[in-house]
């Protein structure tokens, strides 16, 4: 390359030199190209400084805009009378900081501890929730408030209400805590990340009765469990309708299925038992008279028991909230 350049420049003609010695003009151009230093471009007069381009960073990264598209902001910072760029310099910015695809994932969000709770007996740990039923007309609803024992699988406490409110939820907690004579430092009450479960009210009134409470990480059905069960029995029975006429009508309707869920309904989850059963601490009862009935069927007819004579389950001794794993060592 360094003969064609001194060809062409003996001759005035870096064409004919590079002919003359068979090089594509296009590899003399690219070699030099790479070999020369690059120039900085200018930077033009009416670009963001260092600064500037931070705030506009930092703002796309703020909790508000994180997960909205630049347009998005722009506009909504325009609506408030602020204008920090143009949407086009906001991409320039977060292609320089390669955050075009995904900015999520550079934003650091908070780290919720995952829940672990353990009941090993009644009112120990409760977990409490709001579901909506459907009112009259279309986006009208009645708020149903159930709080529910994870031992025993017992409502301990409902209601149904025309809105969504700390202050009620505060009073229903208050007056169950009462009915079940709780004392300090027995119970944890579980719920999930809505506005009454983590309103000042209800922390007080917790704080007040010496309650722990606790709440599931966001997102995440499976830290509220219990909760998310009932209301599925409760909606998937045959008779819940389609919509409620009146609050009178929703109340009409809970206020049977709970003594049927509380006092008949046989809850797989504590071995085909009623929960007011095990919750009053007459299982060992119930579970005496079916293995009488099972023995009795034993001997009349033990050919139809291939393997072992029959016995009912015990109640579980035991009910979690995210179990730990055996293999962490816990």
């Amino acid at each position: 390359m360094m003969a064609v350049k001194d060809l062409g420049q003996s001759t005035g003609n870096q064409k004919e030199a590079c002919e003359a010695l068979n090089i594509p003009r296009a590899s003399f151009y690219r070699y030099f190209a790479l070999k020369s230093p690059k120039k900085e471009r200018p930077k033009p007069p009416l670009a963001l400084s260092q600064e500037e381009e931070q705030e506009v960073l930092d703002t796309l990264h703020s909790e508000r805009f994180q997960d909205k598209a630049p347009h998005e902001v722009y506009a909504t910072l325009l609506d408030e009378g602020t204008h920090l760029c143009s949407v086009r310099t906001m991409y320039r910015i977060l292609d320089k900081n390669q955050e075009v695809k995904d900015r999520r994932q550079h934003v650091s969000r908070a780290h919720y501890v995952k829940p672990e709770l353990l009941a090993t007996a009644p009112n120990q740990v409760w977990s409490w929730d709001i579901t909506k039923l459907k009112g009259p007309a279309k986006w009208t609803y009645f708020y149903l408030y159930v709080i529910l024992d994870i031992f025993s699988r017992y409502v301990v406490g409902w209601m149904v209400a025309e809105r969504e409110s700390s202050t009620l939820a505060q009073h229903l907690i208050a007056q169950t805590c009462q009915k079940q004579g709780i004392v300090e430092e027995q119970l944890t009450i579980h719920a999930d990340r809505g506005a009454s479960m983590r309103s000042k009210p209800v922390a007080h009134l917790l704080s007040d009765l010496g309650v722990t409470k606790t709440h599931s990480r966001p997102y995440t059905s499976n830290d509220n469990p219990y909760s998310e069960s009932q209301f599925r029995t409760l909606k998937y029975c045959p008779e819940f309708p389609e919509r409620f006429g009146s609050i009178q009508d929703s109340r009409s309707f809970c206020c049977p299925f709970f003594t049927w869920y509380n006092n008949e309904h046989k809850h797989s989850g504590v071995s085909l038992l009623a929960p007011a059963v095990v919750h009053y601490g007459q299982a060992e009862e119930v579970i005496s008279t079916r293995n009488q009935a099972l023995e009795q069927a034993y001997l009349n007819k033990p050919h139809r028991f291939k393997y072992k004579k029959p016995e009912h389950p015990p109640v579980p001794t035991e009910a979690w909230i995210n179990k730990p794993n055996a293999e962490n060592g816990c």
